[in-house]
């Protein structure tokens, strides 16, 4: 998507479809509404007098523009003003998006206004990142519908008064967030008999060539040699050979310890022979949703030349039931030399995870972040609104948790407890892979804390954010790229 900052007059222009925001509880016409109600003749004042816009997030009505002008002017419900952050300008510029859509217009013009509280860089890379997430389409195995044909909205121009600079600057910025999270969203739509692990392997690498990212990829002769067992467990009931993919940006001092992202890359979980229900398991495609986000983030780190050394890692393997699979009551090794009792085989994703982290502890990191759709139990404690996030520094929890408003991708903090390690005792290895239902999001972040060694880490549990139904304007039906945008405004936050 096209994505243009202007500076001039919208009402001189004949734009195909002008979007303007409308405050809650605006009685009556001001600032530049007040404008477009003068172009119009007094139809934006007989729309606000009717009630057919009281400026609830989620109200719309489409004027006919005036003869000189823009051709058409929607009229965007955006909330009350004291509520005005960035994700309401990410909305507004995303729903601008879809009424375009629906319009069979190409492209959208927003004006930026009234959004006081957000300063201009960031209302500019909001704006930006709501229209390119919500122009996002996947269409790569489908034909195009010849009944029904479906325009792609292919531009959004932004008008604003402020500061040029910083808006500009907005603009590329939210170009770049938002081309990283389509990137994952893509990587997270595509079926598990195309995207396999060396899939997903060759398209980091690919990234990387084009970026300048360093890549290495372990096949499983390497991790078998590097003593990443777990892993090689995890992978050991498919055909489809496992994959740990690491990403390096040289961003900082020579030395300077690295800021590492780790993320699940399961690209596809049956569960292994403790299988799932056969309902709903083709979502189980999305089970590498981590994996994606952290090859996309460090697709922006690149493209926005972060000033610091920044770690990818993605374990990737497929968890199937098979002759030769991992089985309940198995003992596997792992890198950081401890033995697991492997109780339930679903519970694989922290398996793999384990060795990536053990393998990113030995950079010495300044911190470590690792996301993955891990556990049914954080849907159950936070629903589908944030993600969980736990660690071992309070510090580092908080940081997450500020970003995560920032970019408009939350997380909210579940202690970490020594007490709740109690429940991953086994009698037979030095950890058991769950610690039954109870506190399941909880445990599963402690066996993980097993392996970080001394590095400052957090864990991001997204299985309830990562992909859905896709309610937000800036949504789809299908993969979100959560939490990508997280993940890059976490790092740039430690950059300063």
């Amino acid at each position: 998507m096209q994505l243009r900052l202007d500076t001039s007059d919208p009402l001189g222009k004949s734009e195909p479809l002008l979007a303007v925001p409308v405050p809650q509880g605006a009685a009556a016409a001001q600032g530049f509404l007040a404008r477009v109600d003068a172009a119009l003749s007094g139809a934006v004042s007989k729309v606000l007098s009717a009630g057919d816009v009281t400026g609830k997030a989620g109200d719309e009505v489409v004027l006919y523009g005036p003869e000189v002008g823009p051709q058409r002017v929607a009229l965007v419900g955006v909330g009350p003003l004291e509520k005005y952050d960035a994700e309401q300008v990410r909305r507004f510029s995303a729903r601008s998006v879809r009424i375009a859509e629906r319009l069979g217009r190409d492209s959208v013009s927003c004006r930026l206004e009234g959004f006081g509280r957000v300063e201009d860089g960031a209302l500019a890379q909001a704006a930006a990142e709501g229209a390119a997430l919500a122009a996002w389409r996947f269409t790569e195995l489908k034909k195009p519908a010849e009944d029904t044909p479906q325009v792609a909205v292919g531009e959004a121009r932004f008008y604003s008064d402020g500061d040029p600079e910083a808006l500009e600057a907005g603009v590329a910025r939210g170009d770049i967030v938002a081309a990283a999270e389509n990137f994952a969203r893509t990587l997270q739509s595509r079926p598990g008999n195309v995207a396999t692990p060396r899939h997903l392997a060759e398209e980091a690498e690919r990234m990387a060539r084009e970026t300048g990212l360093s890549a290495t990829v372990f096949d499983e002769e390497r991790m078998a040699r590097e003593g990443m067992h777990a892993i090689l467990a995890v992978s050991r009931g498919s055909d489809e050979e496992a994959r740990l993919v690491i990403l390096e940006h040289h961003g900082g001092e020579e030395g300077e310890a690295p800021l590492i992202l780790v993320g699940k890359g399961l690209t596809f979980d049956a569960g292994g022979i403790s299988i799932k229900p056969a309902s709903g398991m083709e979502e189980m495609k999305f089970d590498m949703s981590g994996g994606a986000s952290v090859i996309a983030a460090m697709q922006a780190v690149a493209r926005l030349g972060v000033k610091a050394n920044v770690v990818g890692i993605v374990p990737s393997s497929e968890n199937l039931p098979s002759g030769t699979a991992l089985k309940p009551g198995d003992v596997i090794q792992t890198l950081a030399g401890k033995t697991v009792e492997v109780v339930n085989t679903d519970a694989e994703g922290r398996l793999i995870l384990s060795d990536a982290l053990a393998w990113g502890a030995r950079m010495k990191p300044a911190a470590m972040v690792d996301c993955a759709t891990l556990t049914g139990a954080v849907v159950i404690g936070l629903g589908h609104h944030a993600a969980a996030v736990l660690g071992n520094d309070e510090t580092l929890v908080e940081e997450l948790r500020a970003a995560g408003v920032r970019s408009g991708e939350r997380c909210w903090p579940l202690p970490l407890w020594d007490e709740y390690r109690e429940q991953l005792k086994s009698e037979t290895a030095d950890l058991m892979n769950v610690g039954g239902r109870p506190a399941g999001t909880i445990t599963a972040a402690c066996f993980l804390r097993e392996f970080v060694g001394d590095a400052p880490w957090a864990h991001l549990d997204i299985a309830g954010t990562a992909y859905g139904e896709g309610k937000l304007p800036y949504q789809r039906k299908g993969g979100y790229g959560f939490p990508t945008r997280l993940l890059v405004e976490w790092v740039l936050s430690r950059v300063g």
